[in-house]
């Protein structure tokens, strides 16, 4: 069990507490403050795959169904025994809870990629007909609507039409010129329950009646004239029939209620402990955090580390600066200690209460901010000595508290035991606080607690160099700014640097000279020695990035070149294919803008016709501009003075050569012979000939009219590509033929035909609607289309 104490120094609850400004609920709120680290690898491993399947369903734009909701607990227990009621308002609060229950019910239905909460929240269903009953009867303030009952309804429409009448008939006592001079307003009122007219106090005894109240200043009585009594009787006796009936029916859903007591009761904690599992999901991912592995090799390996609140306070304050991350392994090679060293302000606490943190949001079963390979073991106690602990009530010095904290740290450090000490050795005189602390270092080594500490001594880095089972660690510094970079280095000592940093801030250099003869000869050249193997490490450092460097470019050069090489054919086949399909759209382009023409041209005039015949031989120049740009081949067109019949010609628009038999020079016209029939194109679709000759097939869908054509086409078991260029020729076909109705049978399947058939017939100029086909005429797996 990890101590108080613990969770408390490295501000576990801190974050707890952002953790649930997230929460929907009091009671959410108060289980994520009450989260404490588990003991069991599979309960955290469940937590952490639950969150992520949060996260994953949020991601995706079906975050899970939470609203605020009021915790319900105190009121099942007040509803439990046999009797026992609750008013309409309470009762209102159940509605947000069932609601919430249903809606995530039905969320997970419909996914099996999320086992991890259906495990949890599978059993779900939000009492469908006690939430219908309520919803029907409470409204979310917690009136009752006339629908809750046939009764109840009907007395409040008889009340509502009684009210009227009394209001009509007190409306006419004060209109009366008799009566309205004894009044001292005209407003009608209720007092205690009952109708009444404001009187003057001297003329109470003038109008026949009940005085129900007088007013504060005694000016005004409250008479509930007689002629109204028997109608106000009368109300009182619907309203106490009112209330009886909304009493039987708050008793009715208390009783449903009360029958399903405990699966409510389930439920709502079910809820409390998604919204709980929610609150971790969304500070999850307010700072990128990932999910940690628990690992049985004892190793601790934190990978881009970072400290959440220090990051947390510096996106609050939009400062560009960030937080640099801590990568740091310790355990499974003989190493158990790690000792930190640094100058003061150098990130040396924050480093061990980063790792500290992270360890207790991984054992809670919390994403961290840490790369997603970082592990850790499962641990049973995490012990801490951080902060000055001097007490004046209990007479300790911060040496002795310190003392008195580590004492206790050695009784419980053993192999499942994580151990954090900040500055270690210090609060008494070096030398033998140096010696205390590396026999500390010993013994906690012997009881193998993986163990992390920070000091300034320069005794206990050279103890630890040469112990087996120990490792130097240090903050970086810039030798040059004198600053600290907060980057933890692994296997080097490191530097105080104070009296650097006091020269910086102004210390006269006399002093500081003079504090370095009395450091001593010995300590400035260990200094020196450290310095230098530092300057020396960061050269290697340079000398072996740029090497990589080098090697990386040459390799990144020699996959391109390879890459250039064995692409040349595969990019020249994509030029002519994507050459292909823009030529094909154009066609495609122009082919339903002529069949758009030519139906506009069957409603004109010759005049008019003869326009529109320009419109076309117009875009049909435009085509074979177009057409040309793809032609590599292209040599141009012959002059038309130089064509004579029996010539042969090449025709872009058809890709093949034909024989002229006519040249119609004033229109810039040839009617050539292609294929067996004859075509008649403009000059500019015109070529010279290549040698192709057309194929006798070219021409195969042309319709004879005397041909029959069928209203029915069958595409099934066609890709879709292959299907809408059938398609196309079909309904080319029906529109030559005349036809109305066309049945396409695409199947049903994955609906991919389908829809393509659909996105084809959607806006096409033949087409003027289409349809999915009824039963009879096959169902989803056939479409009808009407033509225009």
């Amino acid at each position: 069990m990890i101590p108080e104490n613990s969770l408390e120094l490295l501000e576990f609850n801190n974050l707890l507490r952002l953790i649930s400004d997230f929460a929907n609920s009091d009671a959410s709120r108060k289980s994520v403050l009450d989260i404490h680290p588990l003991n069991n690898k599979a309960d955290i491993e469940r937590r952490l795959s639950q969150i992520y399947e949060i996260r994953k369903m949020s991601q995706e734009g079906s975050p899970l169904s939470l609203s605020p909701f009021p915790d319900i607990s105190l009121l099942l227990l007040k509803i439990r025994p046999d009797g026992a009621i609750l008013d309409s308002r309470e009762l209102s609060d159940f509605i947000p809870v069932l609601s919430i229950a249903s809606e995530i019910s039905l969320l997970l239905r419909e996914r099996n990629d999320v086992p991890s909460l259906k495990e949890v929240a599978g059993h779900l269903t939000g009492f469908p007909d006690i939430l219908n009953i309520l919803k029907k009867s409470i409204d979310s303030e917690g009136n009752i609507f006339d629908s809750a009952s046939y009764l109840l309804s009907d007395l409040r429409s008889r009340i509502r039409r009684l009210e009227g009448r009394i209001r009509k008939k007190l409306e006419e006592i004060v209109r009366d010129e008799r009566v309205s001079i004894l009044l001292q307003d005209d407003f009608i009122t209720t007092r205690s329950g009952r109708w009444v007219i404001p009187v003057r106090m001297d003329s109470k005894g003038m109008i026949p009646g009940v005085v129900h109240d007088v007013s504060k200043s005694g000016e005004t009585a409250f008479i509930e004239p007689i002629g109204i009594i028997n109608l106000a009787n009368e109300l009182e006796n619907l309203i106490a029939e009112q209330k009886a009936e909304e009493i039987r029916i708050l008793r009715s859903i208390c009783a449903n209620i009360r029958n399903a007591i405990d699966g409510i009761y389930a439920e709502y904690e079910t809820i409390v402990y998604l919204d709980v599992l929610n609150c971790i999901a969304k500070f999850a991912d307010l700072l990128n955090m990932e999910p940690p592995q628990i690992n049985e090799s004892g190793i601790i390996n934190f990978s881009r580390a970072r400290h959440p609140l220090l990051q947390l306070t510096l996106q609050k304050q939009g400062s560009t600066q960030q937080v640099v991350p801590l990568d740091v392994q310790l355990g499974g090679n003989n190493n158990t200690v790690m000792i930190i060293t640094g100058p003061n302000a150098g990130g040396k606490t924050i480093a061990i209460k980063t790792i500290g943190l992270l360890i207790l949001m991984a054992l809670s079963g919390m994403p961290i901010p840490a790369d997603s390979s970082s592990s850790l073991p499962l641990i049973q106690n995490l012990v801490v000595d951080i902060g000055d602990e001097q007490s004046i009530e209990d007479n300790l010095s911060t040496f002795s508290a310190h003392i008195s904290n580590i004492s206790e740290i050695l009784k419980k450090a053993d192999s499942k035991t994580i151990v954090l000490i900040d500055e270690l050795g210090t609060g008494t005189d070096p030398e033998e606080g140096a010696a205390l602390a590396c026999a500390i270092l010993k013994e906690i080594r012997k009881n193998e607690a993986l163990t992390f500490a920070t000091t300034h001594l320069s005794d206990i880095k050279g103890f630890v160099h040469i112990t087996d089972g120990m490792i130097n660690a240090s903050m970086e510094f810039d030798h040059k700014t004198l600053n600290p970079l907060y980057r933890l280095r692994v296997g080097e000592p490191g530097q105080s640097h104070a009296l650097e940093i006091a020269r910086r801030y102004g210390l006269p250099d006399n002093i500081i000279e003079s504090a370095k003869v009395m450091l001593g000869r010995t300590k400035a050249e260990f200094d020196h020695m450290i310095t230098d193997m530092n300057i020396k490490r960061s050269q290697y450092e340079r000398a072996l990035n740029e090497l990589k460097s080098q090697q990386s470019e040459v390799e990144k050069k020699n996959k391109q070149l390879g890459q250039m090489l064995s692409d040349t054919e595969d990019r020249k086949k994509e030029i002519l294919m994507k050459a292909y399909k823009e030529a094909y759209d154009i066609i495609s382009d122009t082919k339903r803008q002529m069949y758009t023409i030519l139906e506009e041209n069957k409603k004109k005039d010759k005049v008019e016709k003869h326009k529109v015949m320009k419109q076309i031989e117009a875009k049909q120049e435009s085509v074979t501009e177009k057409l040309r740009e793809f032609d590599t081949d292209d040599t141009g067109t012959p002059p038309i003075e130089e064509i004579k019949n029996g010539d042969i010609v090449y025709v872009r628009s058809l890709g093949y050569d034909a024989s002229v038999i006519e040249v119609n020079r004033k229109n810039n016209r040839l009617k050539l012979m292609a294929g067996g029939m004859e075509i008649e194109v403009l000059l500019s679709d015109i070529g010279f000939k290549k040698g192709k000759s057309i194929p006798p097939k070219v021409f195969e869908i042309t319709v004879d009219k005397e041909e029959t054509v069928s209203s029915r086409i069958n595409l099934v078991g066609m890709r879709v590509d292959e299907a809408v260029s059938r398609l196309e020729h079909f309904l080319n076909h029906a529109a030559l033929a005349e036809l109305s109705e066309l049945i396409i049978i695409h199947g049903i399947g994955k609906g991919l035909l389908k829809k393509a058939v659909h996105e084809h017939l959607d806006g096409h100029p033949l087409v003027k609607r289409f349809r999915s086909g009824n039963q009879a005429e096959g169902g989803n797996g056939v479409t009808i289309a009407i033509l225009a």
